[in-house]
């Protein structure tokens, strides 16, 4: 069995990947409006503030910050993880794809990955990269030309507030070092 390490800061800012199950592109139409409801929720009963996010079709990036006090964003995923799915299934009656004898006995039902990708954001400088490689994800993966095209982004916020313009990521590709995203 795998070992996995989680920094739990408390009051923490942090980057996440969420991959769907074997890349079923999902978050399209009616899903992402079951997305929404689901992220809500889950707010509602645990709070948390989503910096930046970026869905597509097969996963989704996002940063948020916790509360102080509050490092508990693994709860915070089981709950819209179950709640998409919950919702998922009584609106669209499951996913065609099989599952493992392991998924069926954790009661999963085909639609997330078991795990996400964790990165605790350390300063400004990091923030702004995590939050350039999520606007820029839709142009990466071939869904837009530029950031600006797609819906379903923090990217237009972000130019509201004066820290792209709307053409940012459409005449030159962002400078990417080391392992961002976990894709």
């Amino acid at each position: 069995m795998s070992c996995y390490r989680r920094n739990y800061e408390k009051g923490g800012i942090y980057f996440f990947t969420l991959v769907t199950y074997k890349r079923q592109k999902i978050f399209i139409g009616h899903f992402i409006d079951l997305l929404r409801v689901s992220f809500k929720k889950t707010m509602a009963k645990t709070p948390f503030r989503i910096e930046a996010i970026v869905v597509l079709p097969d996963h989704m990036h996002c940063i948020w910050q916790l509360p102080e006090g509050d490092n508990d964003f693994s709860a915070r995923w089981k709950g819209i993880k179950a709640e998409f799915s919950k919702r998922y299934q009584q609106k669209f009656g499951g996913i065609k794809l099989p599952v493992s004898a392991s998924m069926k006995k954790k009661g999963e039902v085909g639609i997330w990955q078991r795990r996400f990708w964790e990165h605790t954001i350390r300063d400004e400088k990091d923030f702004r990269i995590h939050c350039d490689y999520i606007h820029y994800n839709p142009v990466k993966h071939g869904y837009a030309r530029n950031p600006n095209q797609w819906p379903y982004s923090s990217f237009r916020l972000f130019v509201e507030a004066g820290v792209y313009d709307e053409v940012w990521g459409s005449m030159q590709e962002p400078k990417f070092s080391g392992n961002i995203g976990g894709e």
